[in-house]
């Protein structure tokens, strides 16, 4: 999904604002359907505009006659077989937008009234918004890598033998870029830190005559149009070159790795990359915008729970 054009004036909502907003769920349904929908309500399946509400809106509150199938706002969305009411959406999808370190699912399952388990898959499903965040980088472009994972000595002796069998280290490897012009971020897990690996997701970001900044590794080298800094030699800022701006996004997520999260699993360090780079891209929105921006994502979109844990 490519991002929001233009800048909004930031203008955030409190808590109280957004009880107001959403008093209760027929509330939180309007809302839902309105950004969906805006132009009218259509069927997710056919694209089709012959609908109508069924009887007591049961099975579902609207009718396809086109292709003869019942709907809802939820339907062809990352949303779709949730019993949770649309009001507790809506308010775990601002939680997940106005903490800049995120939202744990114990602290989702507290505040929502939900089992861990269920705040827990929440979550991820939010973070579907983000899943296809892909654009193209015209640069000048900042790129850098960093190793996520906790210290070995944290391990308890089980795990640290499981390691040592699987001959695989206990870090993952994210290479992050970040277009200056536009301050956006893409992130994304790699293998290694090989050249081949990381040349291969530069590749399809950023545009190959774009000025490239990284630090000294070995990796980088001979990539087209590349400025480098010597962090070895404590050279951080050669005129423009420098890769300040992704490491202060580094940072943002180490903290939230730390203090919010406590343990990322390798399995699914990517959406939680895609939740905080996503995050990062739509911050100069208002938080209504954003949390319109985040349902759209959702449009298109299916996770089940048996293949987020397979």
């Amino acid at each position: 999904m490519t991002h929001a054009p233009g800048k909004a004036h930031r203008d955030g909502i409190s808590l109280f604002e957004l009880t107001e907003m959403f008093p209760d769920e027929e509330a939180a349904v309007r809302w839902f359907e309105g950004v969906c929908w805006p132009d009218g309500r259509i069927c997710p399946r056919c694209r089709g505009e012959n609908t109508r509400e069924t009887p007591r809106r049961k099975p579902m509150p609207y009718w396809c006659s086109d292709c003869k199938s019942y709907f809802s706002v939820r339907t062809g969305t990352a949303l779709e077989c949730s019993r949770l009411p649309l009001r507790k959406w809506a308010f775990a999808i601002y939680l997940v937008l106005t903490n800049l370190k995120s939202v744990s699912s114990m602290k989702l399952h507290r505040d929502l009234k939900v089992t861990q388990k269920t705040a827990w898959f929440m979550i991820h499903r939010i973070r579907e918004a983000w899943a296809d965040d892909n654009d193209t980088f015209d640069g000048p472009v900042e790129i850098d890598e960093t190793y996520m994972g906790g210290s070995i000595s944290n391990m308890n002796a089980r795990e640290r033998i499981a390691l040592r069998r699987s001959g695989k280290d206990n870090k993952t490897i994210v290479l992050g870029m970040k277009d200056r012009p536009t301050n956006n971020i893409q992130a994304q897990v790699v293998e290694d830190a090989s050249r081949y690996s990381l040349w291969n997701v530069i590749a399809k970001t950023i545009q190959e005559d774009a000025v490239k900044y990284t630090d000294e590794h070995s990796s980088y080298r001979g990539l087209s149009n590349h400025r480098a800094v010597n962090h070895s030699k404590e050279e951080y800022v050669r005129g423009d070159a420098h890769t300040n701006g992704i490491e202060s996004f580094w940072s943002m997520l180490k903290r939230a790795h730390k203090g919010t999260f406590h343990k990322i699993s390798p399995k699914h360090m990517q959406r939680y990359v895609n939740e905080f780079a996503g995050r990062h891209n739509i911050r100069d929105l208002d938080t209504l915008n954003q949390m319109q921006y985040a349902v759209l994502g959702l449009v298109g979109r299916r996770l089940m729970y048996r293949d987020l844990i397979a």
